[in-house]
């Protein structure tokens, strides 16, 4: 009995280290999911059905590369990417960069915060404007008043809203030959529009904030481990925390996509097949699968919605604070103190209250929603760029520039991207 009891102990404590060893790639990969990107797959489900499939299963490879370059680059160098750039390349290069992920961010938080309200307003009732105040206020606050260590064991464990996603499709019937078969083999009209709707899965799956927010999140996971330092003054680290981040984005980057895989099919087996293609926003989308696909479908994917929001809004916000407070040489950092990083948290609520504030200046943060993730998708090209030449900088990697395979497979998704959004601009 003590043998087994020992023998389950020891396993249970495997997986307790498994989990924690899993942060800014699964945070980062989850948060992705977020209400603007439910909108965006929800909409290319429900318009292209099972012909866009393909698009996030093809990305996914892109999407681990990149974002293992933001990694690396935060953990070998001590700093996050506007930091770097700012070091080490003209400075109208990062206040372009960080001006444009500012303002596509707050488009986002907007969208995210109006989906919740929506969504919360479907399942509750009440007032919608009332809700996007309670959930911009509950998102400042968590920031501002729980410690980073606290809050990211939080924000992991909110990760699981997202198998909402997976249920849904559970609980309506799929035609898998059909979908499995236009999942593997691509096939894509060179128009305008379906370029369009290309550029917008991989603006959201492949977005600039996530590059920020995992880069600058490895500088924080460094700098609250007193026996952790950046690789480059700490050699020896490199190959255990090498092997973390390649673990931790893999898990965290196909995390992702499966949830995006299952939106978008989910939309395409209910909305579309039944005729309901035009699709603006994530709580439009959960209220037509009501009458499609039942009660228990429509609750699933509502309360997804709020989850989801409660996990990006950060990511949105503090991704957008590290940059700019790394520009202004702030102290930044989100397991600092309010009154150690003012400059820091009043940029976190700044943006977060500016995303809000679009709901009642008469500007509709959904209608921008879709065409966000295009900018974000054309936006993310010059920061790939800066990334890769980031990467293979020896003032910024030291001895450990980037390798030969994640060089190959960075250029390769950079190249895939800018193809991507001059095919979109030449088909306009």
């Amino acid at each position: 009995m003590q043998k087994n009891l020992k023998s389950f102990q020891k396993k249970s404590d495997k997986s307790d280290n498994w989990f924690k060893s899993l942060g800014p790639g699964l945070i980062t990969g989850a948060s992705d999911d977020d209400p603007s990107g439910i909108a965006t797959y929800s909409q290319v489900g429900a318009h292209a059905g099972f012909g866009l499939l393909w698009s996030i299963i093809y990305s996914l490879p892109m999407m681990i590369s990149i974002q293992i370059v933001s990694a690396q680059i935060g953990r070998v160098s001590g700093v996050g990417l506007a930091g770097n750039m700012k070091k080490h390349y003209p400075s109208v290069i990062m206040v372009s960069v960080v001006f444009l992920m500012l303002c596509a961010n707050i488009i986002n938080i907007g969208a995210d915060i109006s989906s919740m309200g929506e969504a919360a307003n479907l399942v509750l009732g009440g007032n919608a404007i009332v809700y996007c105040i309670i959930f911009t206020v509950i998102g400042i606050l968590l920031q501002v008043f729980i410690p980073y260590r606290r809050y990211v064991f939080f924000l992991k464990w909110l990760c699981i809203v997202l198998f909402a996603y997976v249920a849904v499709v559970f609980s309506v019937n799929v035609p898998w030959s059909e979908a499995l078969k236009q999942a593997v083999l691509p096939t894509l009209s060179l128009n305008s529009e379906s370029l369009t709707m290309v550029i917008a899965v991989l603006g959201t799956t492949i977005s600039p904030y996530l590059f920020f927010w995992q880069a600058s999140e490895e500088v924080e996971d460094e700098e609250c481990n007193p026996e952790e330092h950046p690789l480059k003054t700490a050699p020896a680290e490199a190959p255990k925390q090498f092997a973390r981040i390649r673990k931790d984005t893999i898990i965290g980057m196909a995390f992702s996509n499966i949830i995006a895989f299952f939106i978008m099919l989910s939309t395409a087996v209910t909305l579309h097949m039944h005729g309901k293609t035009d699709i603006e926003t994530a709580a439009q989308a959960a209220e037509a699968l009501r009458p499609v696909a039942g009660e228990l479908t429509f609750s699933l994917f509502a309360i997804g919605i709020i989850g989801t929001g409660l996990l990006a809004l950060p990511v949105l916000a503090g991704s957008a604070a590290y940059a700019v407070g790394e520009m202004y040489a702030l102290s930044i950092g989100l397991e600092k103190k309010p009154r150690d990083a003012k400059g820091f948290y009043m940029i976190i609520a700044g943006v977060t209250l500016a995303g809000m504030l679009l709901i009642f200046i008469g500007i509709n943060p959904i209608k921008a929603l879709f065409w966000s993730a295009v900018i974000n998708g054309v936006v993310a090209v010059p920061i790939m760029i800066m990334m890769m030449l980031m990467g293979s900088n020896a003032e910024v990697m030291g001895q450990f520039t980037l390798q030969k395979r994640t060089k190959i497979f960075g250029w390769l998704s950079t190249i895939v991207m800018l193809a991507a959004a001059v095919g979109m601009f030449l088909t306009w």
